[in-house]
């Protein structure tokens, strides 16, 4: 089954919970500062880092049997990145797809359940709005790892943390010539705005209109579950029925904003129970099919929202 069609017939994907933020704190493989672990492929080290953590999340969902996305360790792959982290003359996203094709290929039968979405993280600062690219720049930015990421082998592409929607706009012009279904996840407040001040309606409605084909669905990452409840709550969403294209959700851990956690020396996180709680009430409410994590979340997490949404996959659930 191809991506699209099981969008289309799940009542719930799982995704892979926190990566970065779970190497950030094992200090024995060091993350590095222009593309964090995108490199990790390339070390004994760090290809074990990785593989650890994905089979903890892929062996949750084998266990739920339930369709799951991993993605690519390439969030900040970008070409200026790599120039800067001396790895330029590597084919690090295509290598990151294949590195990721290869664990899967572990899992038999269940494989055939399994999606690899490939990672695109916004230019600069994900919790700078102002300093996002305009849509004309973006889409030729963001064109080299878009096209080595379809290139690679991918089930789909995604733009994940995204603040700003004019780059957004343009990540999105550049998936679209990719031949590749696409999905864009923007961070929102809870009065339902994305971090640059728009509407996510808005943003939605843009893009749609704009991008050709337009974004198989839309998500939210690195914000708390009752934050994105509270945005769908909210009379611009229900006005503009935004809840048709916004089906995903990896949660923080933490209902702190995403200023207070960019700060914060130690981990804040809920329960995984607790959080698995909010993010079904938010499935129930909504029809947000598409439940996984984001920081401060961990194989525990994933677990408890497995098993919740196991339940909630029933028929008339």
């Amino acid at each position: 089954m191809d991506f699209e069609a099981a969008v289309g017939s799940h009542a719930v994907i799982l995704t892979e919970g926190a990566l970065i933020e779970r190497l950030r704190r094992d200090a024995s493989v060091p993350l590095d500062p222009d593309v964090l672990h995108a490199g990790f492929i390339y070390s004994d080290a760090g290809r074990d880092a990785l593989c650890g953590l994905y089979r903890q999340y892929l062996d949750i969902g084998r266990a739920a049997d339930l369709p799951m996305i991993v993605c690519t360790p390439t969030w900040r792959a970008n070409p200026v990145r790599l120039l800067q982290a001396g790895l330029a003359d590597r084919d690090v996203n295509g290598d990151g797809v294949r590195f990721l094709a290869a664990i899967r290929e572990e899992y038999g039968e269940y494989a055939k359940r399994v999606f690899v979405g490939g990672l695109v993280g916004c230019a600069r600062d994900a919790y700078k709005p102002e300093e996002g690219l305009r849509a004309e720049d973006a889409a030729t930015f963001h064109g080299a790892q878009t096209r080595a990421l379809a290139a690679g082998g991918v089930d789909f592409l995604l733009a994940a943390t995204l603040p700003n929607v004019g780059e957004a706009r343009g990540i999105a012009a550049a998936m679209a010539e990719c031949g590749v279904p696409y999905v864009l996840s923007f961070v929102v407040k809870s009065n339902g705005r994305v971090l640059d001040g728009s509407p996510l309606c808005d943003a939605v409605g843009v893009i749609d209109r704009a991008v050709s084909p337009r974004p198989l669905f839309y998500m939210a990452n690195c914000v708390h579950p009752t934050v994105f409840e509270a945005a769908l709550e909210t009379a611009i969403f229900r006005a503009h029925q935004v809840t048709e294209r916004v089906i995903g959700l990896q949660a923080n851990a933490s209902s702190k904003s995403t200023e207070e956690l960019d700060g914060l020396g130690q981990l804040d996180a809920d329960s995984p129970e607790l959080l698995a709680g909010a993010m079904l009430r938010v499935r129930r409410r909504f029809g947000t099919r598409v439940l996984g994590g984001c920081c401060g979340t961990d194989h525990r997490h994933i677990e408890w929202i497995a098993r919740r949404a196991k339940e909630a996959a029933r028929p008339n659930a």
